[in-house]
Parts: C-alpha cells; structure tokens; sequence
C-alpha cells in the first residue's frame, strides 16, 4: 500500500502546475503531435525528414516525464 501512494504523490518540477507522470506523458504526447505537424507543414518542404522531429520530441518528452 506504501508504494500505491507513493506512486500517486504529485512531484514539484519545472512546469508551472502539479502533475503526476500519467499528466506528463500526456504533455509530452500533445507536443510530440503538435511538432510533428509543425514540421510536416514548415521543415519538411526542405528536405529534413519528419524522423528529426520524432527524436527531438522523444528526447524533450523524456525529459519532461523525468524532470516535468
């Protein structure tokens, strides 16, 4: 039971609200789709595959989760 509510405690981090780490896996998936469709409408004409922008968004979701 100790672990339950361990798990369920709302850690301080950097982002302006509380959050526990379903609230930023969420953050981090609206971004990932959000920069996706940023770079297929402005970045990609130019030649830089959407690859690119699936790792920066793995990376910044990453560190949202662990540090958000």
């Amino acid at each position: 039971m100790a672990s339950d509510s361990r798990n369920n405690e709302k850690q301080p981090g950097f982002l302006p609200i509380e959050t526990n780490w379903f609230d930023r896996l969420f953050i981090s998936v609206v971004i990932w789709v959000a920069l996706s469709l940023l770079w297929m409408r402005f970045i990609e004409p130019f030649g830089l595959s959407v690859w690119f922008a699936v790792a920066i968004s793995a990376v910044l979701g990453a560190y949202i989760i662990w540090k958000g």
